[in-house]
């Protein structure tokens, strides 16, 4: 009887542990709350559109290019002999202005042999003018004053104009005519002696130093211009139509966003077989408190000119080369399009 008793009371505490937990789960259920019910998806999609409207449409033309000097030459030795320093050290990287004495040949041998064919110049025509004095009485003060004139340290006086034939035949018979264009070419080769900057710039290399010896014709240093450069932009061949001789560009440093304005000097004839591009030349000057240095990179950016009656788009909204989508009774259509112009984001068309 017991063991029954204690059967009864396990199972009867079990059943009520069940049924207080079930209880317990179902408050608990009835207090949480309902979650929103779920809407159907919306199987609509939605595009950015904007209204086809023409009108005129300014673009510009943005590219890099390479800066180089508008004039670079080799500065060569017209005469034979030792280099001697002018107002400029011979040194790569040094400066010059116009005008400056860069460095001289060795010309006293040159100076003296000069002044001796001078000296025997003025001894024929102190033969002569006793001559002009008697039968050539009308060219004697003319004569007298051009013997006068003559000084062998400096450069001859023009020769007087002679219309007397008779005289002409006297005077090519003494060779006088002959000394006297013979020692003007001598005054010419001396004046080569000397090599002055052809204009503001410095020097890119130098071959032969001063007390280096030198023969006619020799390289002595490459020179470059440092005042007014020039920067070749290559630009696509459908861009370089819109670009014309004259236009003022502006043309800006990356490094420091340093802006200059420059001109289009001319445009390069021909196509360049590597990258297909046309050369546009752009002149820029150097100023003391910027100053533009030769092999540097610079970005140009050429003006805009006016295209009429078209649109200008983003480049992504363009698929298959020429092809657009529109909006038609709120479905997308496939149209195709003429396009005039391509720049670095956005097109221009027409159709």
């Amino acid at each position: 009887m017991k063991k029954i008793d204690r059967r009864i009371i396990i199972v009867s505490a079990f059943i009520f542990i069940v049924g207080m937990s079930f209880g317990i789960m179902k408050f608990l259920i009835a207090q949480k709350e309902e979650p929103p019910a779920r809407r159907d998806n919306d199987t609509r999609r939605y595009v950015q559109s904007v209204e086809v409207k023409y009108g005129t449409v300014e673009s510009s033309v943005e590219a890099e290019g390479r800066l180089r000097s508008l004039s670079s030459v080799d500065i060569v030795a017209e005469a034979s002999g030792k280099i001697i320093p002018g107002e400029i050290s011979l040194k790569k990287g040094a400066s010059f202005s116009k005008g400056e004495l860069l460095f001289s040949i060795y010309k006293d041998e040159a100076e003296l042999d000069l002044q001796g064919k001078k000296s025997r110049f003025m001894h024929t025509l102190a033969n002569l003018l006793p001559d002009i004095r008697i039968d050539y009485p009308d060219y004697e003060k003319i004569f007298t004053d051009f013997f006068n004139a003559v000084n062998i340290y400096e450069d001859l006086p023009p020769m007087p104009e002679i219309n007397n034939e008779k005289l002409k035949v006297f005077m090519a018979s003494r060779n006088v005519l002959d000394e006297y264009y013979a020692i003007r070419r001598d005054e010419l080769k001396l004046k080569r002696h000397n090599i002055y900057a052809p204009f503001n710039g410095s020097y890119s290399d130098v071959f032969l130093e001063a007390g280096s010896y030198t023969n006619t014709g020799g390289r002595v240093a490459h020179a470059i211009q440092t005042d007014v450069l020039e920067l070749e932009v290559p630009v696509k061949r459908a861009d370089a139509m819109w670009i014309n001789m004259g236009d003022e560009v502006l043309v800006e440093r990356p490094d420091d966003q340093s802006e200059f304005r420059g001109e289009v000097i001319r445009k390069g004839s021909f196509i360049d077989e590597a990258t297909q591009s046309q050369s546009v030349f752009i002149r820029l000057e150097s100023k003391k408190d910027r100053p533009l240095l030769n092999g540097e990179y610079l970005v140009a950016t050429f003006p805009g000119h006016n295209i009429e009656e078209t649109m200008e788009i983003p480049r992504n909204a363009v698929f298959n080369t020429d092809q657009v989508f529109v909006v038609n009774n709120e479905r997308l259509e496939k149209r195709t399009i003429d396009i005039l112009k391509l720049n670095e984001r956005t097109l221009v068309f027409r159709g």
